[in-house]
């Protein structure tokens, strides 16, 4: 799948606003309800959020809250509430209990360049700069919308979304099992994995969209089937470029989920069977976006990045 330049270009554009607006909240400056910012801890937390990244998490809220006229700025700042959430994740998943990874985005990874403690701390305060965000009168006027949307994130970045995927990944790695071999996944187990792990918070962006929009039930069933296609899709991208990528390309080490015997749908399909249910989910995806017309033009294009995408 091609990824046209117009939307190459509208992506390079928007990253710098993102950019932007992310240092804008991990300012140096206390804000009023704070005695200080310290600095290792906001140098730490900016390290892992600026400078790198798709931000695919804030394009598909902003380009689903585009669908119904939100205004560009509050849907911006929603954006980003869910980015930092996101980058909170990657912290603590690079960490030695967890995945433990020394590079993330071609760079050492939070805790190399600082140190576990630093990269907790920072990846708890990233945590919670998120939700702090979504109170905020810049992210909505509405505080209906403000608490849906805290809703919103709450529910798939905890037990029933990313974290609770993240523990079903651990268990099927056979971590908490002594010297027994887990039994091997099934592909609705491993399905159900990723939906909650990876799929779970790039769903919720594009419902946060639609949150946003005050969307009826209609358009949200239409951008829920969206986003639940993208956030599959963007897993299993993921597992095959784990498979046929290079370290230099991806920004991190490949061939892990190998080394671990990690169940994906790509070790259990093998690649071309799983490049097909790849497409097959972008078809799913656009399929779901009819309703809106040219109006998805743009969301459309997000979802032929999500399986072309190098990195």
């Amino acid at each position: 799948m091609n990824v046209s330049p117009q939307f190459e270009m509208r992506l390079t554009s928007f990253v710098l606003h993102v950019e932007e607006a992310l240092e804008d909240v991990l300012g140096k400056s206390p804000l009023p309800a704070e005695l200080t910012r310290p600095a290792r801890l906001r140098d730490a937390m900016a390290y892992a959020v600026l400078g790198g990244g798709k931000r695919l998490r804030p394009l598909l809220v902003v380009e689903s809250a585009g669908l119904f006229g939100v205004d560009f700025h509050y849907a911006l700042n929603a954006g980003i509430a869910f980015e930092l959430l996101h980058c909170y994740s990657l912290v603590h998943d690079d960490l030695p209990a967890m995945d433990n990874d020394d590079t993330r985005r071609g760079k050492p990874t939070v805790h190399k360049a600082f140190d576990e403690a630093t990269a907790i701390l920072a990846g708890d305060a990233l945590q919670t700069l998120a939700f702090d965000v979504l109170t905020r009168e810049t992210t909505h006027n509405d505080p209906a919308v403000r608490t849906a949307l805290v809703r919103c994130l709450a529910a798939a970045s905890g037990i029933g979304g990313m974290a609770g995927g993240q523990m079903l990944d651990l268990e099927a790695e056979g971590r908490f099992s002594g010297d027994k071999t887990p039994p091997p996944l099934t592909i609705e187990e491993i399905e159900r994995l990723q939906r909650m792990k990876t799929g779970a918070l790039l769903s919720a962006c594009c419902r946060a969209g639609g949150i946003l929009g005050k969307a009826d039930s209609d358009a949200q069933r239409a951008l829920d089937r969206f986003g639940r296609a993208i956030g599959f899709a963007f897993q299993l991208a993921d597992d095959l470029l784990d498979v046929e990528g290079s370290a230099e390309e991806v920004g991190k080490a490949v061939g892990k989920d190998a080394a671990l015997n990690k169940a994906t749908l790509v070790s259990t399909l093998g690649p071309l069977a799983a490049r097909r249910k790849l497409n097959d989910l972008v078809d799913d995806a656009k399929r779901a976006l009819r309703p809106f017309g040219t109006r998805a033009e743009w969301l459309t294009a997000c979802a032929d990045f999500v399986a072309a995408r190098k990195s």
